[in-house]
Formats: structure tokens, sequence, C-alpha cells
């Protein structure tokens, strides 16, 4: 039973207004396959991690993005990222990382409802739309053994 419970589907559907966001399937730990269909583009994941105003995930991570400076510290060192977790694992970080870790302040980049203190901004709407969110993913699996040492693969 626990195997089966591991390996159900699990979908995601929000409404609202606006209109909903497709369903995302989530297996075990992950998202396998790329939100609407869409592929990645490494620069431009890279770029919106070192967006302060966009991603804002420097604000709690550290990275291998060298000219920014004052980088967090309350969130893992996204170096090596792509060693540690598949793209499927970083893909559910990204979309809902309350799915793993109720208790996490890791906001959830691709949800829009259930949420709490939300700016009014940003209230009915996604973070990050699903382009943003593979290109994040994309970025994030470059950041391999060699990230970890300090290079950016991505550059």
């Amino acid at each position: 039973m626990r195997a089966r419970a591991l390996m159900l589907l699990v979908c995601i559907a929000t409404a609202d207004a606006a209109g909903a966001l497709p369903a995302v399937s989530i297996e075990g730990d992950e998202i396998r396959s790329p939100l609407e269909g869409k592929r990645g583009d490494a620069a431009q994941g890279r770029a919106i991690v070192a967006n302060r105003q966009v991603g804002l995930c420097l604000l709690c991570h550290t990275g291998p993005v060298p000219e920014e400076r004052f980088q967090g510290n309350l969130a893992p060192d996204l170096s090596g990222a792509g060693s540690r977790w598949s793209e499927g694992q970083l893909r559910l970080r990204i979309v809902d990382a309350g799915r793993l870790n109720p208790e996490t302040i890791m906001p959830s980049y691709y949800r829009k409802d259930g949420l709490v203190r939300v700016s009014p901004a940003l209230q009915g709407k996604p973070i990050l739309d699903a382009q943003q969110i593979e290109d994040v993913v994309a970025y994030l699996l470059t950041l391999r053994n060699e990230a970890a040492e300090g290079k950016d693969k991505a550059k």
C-alpha cells in the first residue's frame, strides 16, 4: 500500500476568474513532465535566479552568481543543485515546495489558490509562469558537481 501511495498521481488544478493553471501531475517527490510541455532555457533561468525582482531566489539561497552580492543563507546553496536533485524533483520544489515540507518558507511559485500573506499585486497569479519555471529548472540542472566547486557552467 505504501508503494502504491508513493506512485499515486496527484493532480493540482487551480482556477480563478482569470483562468485556470493547467493541471500538474506529481509522482512521489517530483513533477516529471515539463509544465505545459515547455522546455527551459538555462541562460534565461540564470537571469531569473539572479534577478531580485523576478525570482527572488538569492534572497534566501546562495548560488554561483558572483556578480550578485549579499546572497541569502536561509536555504540550501544552489551550487550543485543539478547533482543533488533530478529535473522532476527540482520542478516540484519550485512549483510548490510546501508539498514536500508544509513548514517551508519557500513560496509556491506556480500556485494561485490556498495562499496566505500574498501581495495584492500577486493575488490570483503565479509568481513565475510555466516557461520561467522551466527556465529555472534548466539552469539549476547545469549546476552539477563542477558548480559546487564554484564554477558556473551556465555562463
